[in-house]
């Protein structure tokens, strides 16, 4: 079916398709013929975009036939759709949202205190994962395809689980709560709007992210691990 379709029926898609290299103006091409002119696995694209759509959705199986560094490639490409856009916009957003809305307001004061504290853990993961996690992944996806030996002393990188980065999620959640339930005085509803939705937008992208990252990524590497020291 045309790409474009989807896309008009879930425009939510759209972000996800940018990461990948694939941006609007499709036409009436078939989403293998988008796939075929921006190099990538049709397959691979059918199933994050179920995966992100449906939160039922989630083929463990389908996805740990993917190569390695196909998956690699998508979360680090989500990582700096992050860092480009998902927060940038959500600060541009928050700053107006907190200089039209009533001065000295303690909860706009803690709702920024909050993005920043996320902001700060999000970042932490990300460079943890950039710099230590994923080239660890690489290499010993590297060292057992080409049947070389690994040292089974050398310690997995801590994920972002085993030291509650999780939290970064949590903040995220605590922040649009708080939005929620105790926002008073005189502030700007649209401006609100356009925070609680852009935050909502990347609490809906993080958990899809999460999943393939702790239930896909680190099984395999496991897997991977102990076959390489058996």
């Amino acid at each position: 079916m045309p790409m474009s379709e989807v896309v008009e029926s879930h425009p939510s898609l759209i972000p996800v398709i940018n990461r990948l290299g694939i941006r609007l103006g499709l036409k009436d091409k078939s989403i293998r013929e988008v796939c075929e002119e921006h190099q990538l696995d049709s397959d691979f694209l059918l199933i994050i975009i179920n995966t992100f759509l449906n939160e039922e959705y989630f083929p463990e199986k389908r996805l740990k036939a993917f190569h390695l560094s196909q998956i690699i490639d998508y979360l680090n490409k989500t990582y700096q759709y992050y860092l480009r856009y998902q927060l940038p916009n959500i600060s541009r957003h928050l700053e107006s949202f907190i200089a039209k809305s009533t001065p000295g307001n303690k909860t706009l004061a803690l709702i920024g205190k909050f993005f920043q504290s996320f902001k700060e853990q999000l970042v932490a993961q990300i460079e943890k994962d950039e710099q230590k996690w994923f080239p660890y992944c690489l290499e010993l996806s590297r060292k057992v395809a080409s049947d070389s030996s690994f040292d089974a002393t050398e310690e997995l990188p801590q994920t972002g689980k085993e030291n509650n980065e999780e939290n970064a999620e949590a903040l995220l959640t605590d922040l649009k709560r708080i939005m929620i339930k105790h926002l008073s005085g005189e502030y700007n509803d649209n401006l609100c709007y356009a925070v609680i939705f852009a935050i909502s937008s990347l609490e809906k992208d993080m958990k899809q992210h999460n999943r393939i990252r702790y239930r896909i990524l680190q099984p395999i590497i496991q897997q991977m691990k102990q076959a390489n020291q058996e």
